[in-house]
């Protein structure tokens, strides 16, 4: 009886730059290894919707999209980036829309930006930057939409995150909310930049 193999090649798509000509090539792949390991659910990071639309076009069928977008007051107060319209119509194609809190900014910005001092949670937002902006977002999103009830902490999802517009990065993880942050495991970097 041969011994089972102690690893597996799995191919990871690095990408020359970062930013949003990478949307497609990520989404695809995306596809590709939500099928191969039967993954349901697929968080994308989208400010204006776009992404979360194109990933309507690209991703399968059966995958549950989640589109995470910038909280209110994010570029201005009062104001939400992604249109009311194109909220509406994002959900009635079966998206989820998650607009909350994030997970590395809010509380922790505000006092940074009144007191000139970094919190805990942009320390960690700039940990994980070394890693790459998008990467850094699909951890973020994978938080948020835990503590939104949207993912459950025990099933495998993808995280989807970018750099500025579209996305550059996807992971394969296991969600935790955001008190838990310790028991998040990313298991496989689909893709990312390999410069930015």
């Amino acid at each position: 009886m041969s011994e089972p193999s102690l690893y597996q090649d799995i191919t990871c798509r690095y990408f020359h730059k970062p930013g949003g000509k990478n949307t497609k090539a990520v989404l695809e792949a995306v596809s590709r290894r939500a099928i191969d390991l039967s993954i349901g659910k697929v968080l994308i990071a989208t400010c204006s919707g776009r992404t979360a639309f194109e990933a309507l076009k690209i991703l399968d069928k059966k995958i549950k999209i989640i589109a995470v977008t910038h909280v209110t007051g994010y570029a201005k107060p009062d104001t939400q980036e992604l249109d009311e319209k194109d909220r509406r119509e994002l959900e009635s194609q079966g998206v989820a829309v998650l607009t909350c809190q994030h997970a590395f900014g809010g509380v922790g910005r505000g006092v940074r930006n009144k007191l000139a001092t970094y919190q805990v949670d942009e320390i960690i937002a700039y940990s994980l930057r070394i890693f790459g902006q998008g990467v850094k977002v699909a951890i973020e999103l994978a938080l948020m939409a835990a503590d939104a009830g949207l993912v459950r902490t025990d099933e495998d999802i993808i995280s989807v995150g970018g750099t500025a517009k579209g996305v550059d990065a996807a992971l394969v993880l296991q969600p935790a909310n955001s008190s838990r942050f310790f028991d998040m495991k990313v298991k496989e970097v689909i893709c990312k930049p390999a410069m930015f």
